[in-house]
């Protein structure tokens, strides 16, 4: 009696199973895995660089001297914004202004020798056949060539006295900021001496140099050889300071670098950027991010993508309803996401989510998922008239016929 009631439960065991749907299972009796996919397509992307940089001032004068002498004054304040040609520094001139008062001396006797040159030499002329001879007109006109020689001299000398009476007063050649002063009153100063009065430095705009490895400018140059870079006609950069915060001015090139680093095999290329608020100050360590151009490449997550002990590059794509694994070949990131240049097709359905314990040739469910703005996998909103994948089947209403 047992047994036939145990053999007669068996049966029906094995046609409820024999019932069930045969797709809905799958080895080893699992149903398969869900996985998010998105479709991936050839797009262009911004080739963006970043390289670590520097801050430096874009003019940066060291006041010294023109002329010898004891400063008398100081004319400014340390650390105050100051205008091209503001003085800053006084020197003793009562010396000055003597040697100017002889050198217009000079050129008043410079110009009385002229004119009694010219005179003498007007009558010789005058007189030349009639008592006057051929030479005494050439030596005559030889003493008029030589006053005003000496006339000229005379003002050049009187030039230079009145440069040196001006440049007792030293002024700044630039605008900018102001140091505080290395000399006192009552300190004597030389012209061209080594030692700098003060410094100025400008600030605004300022200028960051910005290092690239050549091995890298190597790897660019052969990319736009192959066209696989469309170079943009003018290279701006942003600018993220020690804090992480970007900086919103966008800069431009200035010099492109043209040798490369002994001590660090880099090449140094310059840009120069708005500093209003004196917020970048020279010396100050940054990170720069510049857009060489446009390249056509697949964009793929970086969650989406993992490498292996030796850094290989890799992702799962989704091949009649299997999983199978692809070798990528990235140039760079952009925006969290691999610029993939090899390793992928048109239409692909690129694995983005569920990737936990997958292996090759596994059968999967395909579920398509977006990107939200934040980076988070959200799954594609269905059609608003579908109806929900659980709901019931509706009613079919019922015939008259038998």
């Amino acid at each position: 009696m047992h047994k036939t009631i145990f053999a007669t439960g068996a049966a029906l065991a094995g046609a409820m199973l024999a019932a069930l749907p045969a797709a809905a299972q799958a080895p080893g009796g699992m149903p398969p895995k869900q996985v998010g996919v998105v479709e991936v397509a050839r797009q262009n992307v911004p080739r963006v660089v970043t390289l670590p940089g520097r801050a430096v001032a874009a003019s940066d004068t060291a006041i010294r001297p023109r002329v010898g002498g004891i400063i008398t004054e100081i004319l400014y304040e340390p650390g105050q914004l100051i205008e091209a040609g503001t003085p800053m520094f006084r020197i003793e001139e009562r010396t000055y202004q003597a040697n100017l008062a002889g050198a217009e001396a000079q050129v008043a006797s410079a110009r009385a020798q002229v004119t009694q040159a010219q005179s003498s030499f007007d009558r010789t002329q005058q007189l030349l056949g009639s008592g006057t001879t051929q030479a005494q007109v050439e030596q005559a006109q030889a003493t008029l060539d030589q006053a005003r020689a000496a006339q000229q001299s005379a003002e050049a000398a009187l030039i230079l006295a009145e440069a040196d009476l001006e440049w007792t007063t030293v002024t700044t050649p630039i605008s900018g900021f102001a140091s505080v002063a290395e000399a006192s009153v009552g300190d004597l100063v030389t012209a061209g001496q080594a030692e700098a009065m003060a410094t100025v430095t400008q600030l605004d705009p300022i200028e960051v140099d910005m290092y690239e490895p050549s091995s890298r400018f190597l790897s660019v140059l052969d990319d736009i050889n192959d066209g696989n870079l469309r170079l943009n006609d003018e290279l701006n950069a942003v600018l993220t300071l020690e804090n992480g915060r970007e900086y919103q001015a966008v800069g431009e090139l200035v010099a492109p670098g043209v040798t490369v680093s002994t001590s660090t095999g880099s090449i140094d290329t310059r840009f120069r950027f708005a500093n209003p608020d004196n917020l970048l100050l020279p010396g100050m360590f940054l990170r720069g991010q510049v857009e060489l151009g446009v390249t056509e490449a697949f964009l793929v997550s970086q969650s989406a993508a993992s490498r292996d002990k030796i850094g290989n590059l890799s992702a799962w794509v989704v091949v009649d309803g299997a999983v199978q694994q692809r070798q990528l070949t990235e140039d760079g990131s952009y925006q969290q996401q691999w610029i993939v240049t090899e390793g992928l097709e048109d239409g692909d359905m690129l694995v983005v989510d569920g990737l936990t314990g997958l292996a090759e040739g596994a059968k999967v469910v395909s579920v398509p998922v977006t990107f939200d703005e934040a980076g988070v996998v959200r799954e594609t909103a269905a059609p608003a008239d579908a109806p929900p994948a659980d709901a019931a089947p509706a009613e079919v209403p019922a015939s008259d016929g038998p």
